[in-house]
Parts: C-alpha cells; sequence; structure tokens
C-alpha cells in the first residue's frame, strides 16, 4: 500500500502531459522565432526542437500566428505588470519608469525576442498589427488615460516610435556606445524626450 501511495502522489505531483507539450513548444518556438525570424522559422522545425508532434501547434495555438504571440509577443511582456510599474510613482517621472522597464525586460532575453519581433514586423502585417496594439493600445494610451493627458493617438504613437527606435538601435543594428551602455545611463539620456511625448506641450 505505502508503494502504491508513493506512485500515487508522483503522479499527482506532476504536470499533465499537454502542459509539457505546451510548454516545450512555447520554449522551442522562442529559440527557433529568435534565431529565424518569423518568416525563417517553421512549425516542423519548432516542433522538432521540441520534440513533438507538429499537429500539437495547431492544437494549442491555432498555428504558427498564434505560437509566435504566446512565445515572442506575450511571454516576454505582460501588460499588465508593465503597466503597474510605469504608473507606480509621480507623473512627472512617467518617461523614466517607462524607458526603465522596457529596457530591463529587452536586456533580460539579451534583446533576442525584441530582435526577432523586429524582424518579424517588416515581413508579416499580422505581427506589426500585433506590435502596435501591445504598444499602443496596450501600453501607452492606457497610461496617458491615467495621466489625464490629451491627444493619446499622437502621444501614443510618439512614445512607441521612441522605444521601438531605442529598441531597434540596441538590439537589432547594435550601435555602439548605445548597445552596451548601462541601462541608467539610458534612462537618464533617453526619458526627458520619452516624458515630453507623454505630458509636455506638442505645439
Amino acid at each position: 500500500m505505502a508503494l502504491v501511495e508513493q506512485v500515487n502522489q508522483k503522479r499527482r505531483g506532476r504536470r499533465a502531459a499537454g502542459e509539457d507539450t505546451k510548454a516545450a513548444l512555447v520554449a522551442a518556438a522562442r529559440e527557433v522565432f529568435v534565431e529565424k525570424g518569423y518568416d525563417g522559422a517553421t512549425v516542423r522545425a519548432i516542433a522538432a526542437k521540441a520534440g513533438v508532434d507538429a499537429a500539437m501547434v495547431n492544437h494549442w495555438f491555432g498555428g504558427k500566428e498564434g505560437l509566435f504571440a504566446q512565445s515572442v509577443l506575450q511571454l516576454p511582456f505582460d501588460p499588465a505588470e508593465i503597466l503597474k510599474r510605469i504608473l507606480d510613482g509621480p507623473a512627472e517621472e512617467a518617461g523614466e519608469r517607462i524607458v526603465r522597464t522596457f529596457v530591463t525586460v529587452w536586456d533580460a532575453t539579451g534583446g533576442g525576442t525584441f530582435a526577432a519581433l523586429i524582424r518579424s514586423v517588416t515581413s508579416q502585417p499580422e505581427v506589426a498589427g500585433a506590435l502596435k496594439s501591445f504598444l499602443i493600445n496596450a501600453i501607452f494610451k492606457n497610461v496617458l488615460t491615467a495621466l489625464d493627458a490629451e491627444q493619446h493617438e499622437l502621444r501614443a504613437t510618439l512614445c512607441a516610435t521612441q522605444m521601438v527606435g531605442l529598441g531597434i538601435v540596441r538590439y537589432v543594428v547594435q550601435f555602439e556606445p548605445l548597445a552596451s551602455t548601462d541601462l541608467e545611463t539610458v534612462v537618464r539620456t533617453v526619458a526627458p524626450n520619452l516624458q515630453r511625448y507623454l505630458t509636455g506641450d506638442l505645439d
């Protein structure tokens, strides 16, 4: 009986096979998308890297697009968590918090997920739409609403161009010295312009 109970406890403590498959696909997809970009990555290659049947991609994610969204867009960037960080403090320091938050998140993955996203944006309209929706609608418009700012559309777009531009220079084309500049220097030099986009005079 003791042996049976131990076996049952082990079974109850293990994750379901489906959860293991999904997690393996997400991890494999992140690596393949970072290495190959959206166009170069194939469902078959991702499934092979994960050690599962390619049909599992459609089963769990509805296809390559859904897998990309969860492995590259959603996992590195949690809108709720980012908003919480950005809005936690004085309005006049929001620009600093935005730069610090995004660069910290991007640096944590070596910039790889951002680079994969940008490579894919250039060739996939649906990926560009996902990036736009995330930055403008899920992040910056909500920040501007909380700051009670006017001209949300323009300000949100300007903020997005600032952060995407920073990401491209730091992680994609890797212009020095910005590519290796420490976080606090990046925040100190970029945040004032972003703060103007958020709350300053645009005339």
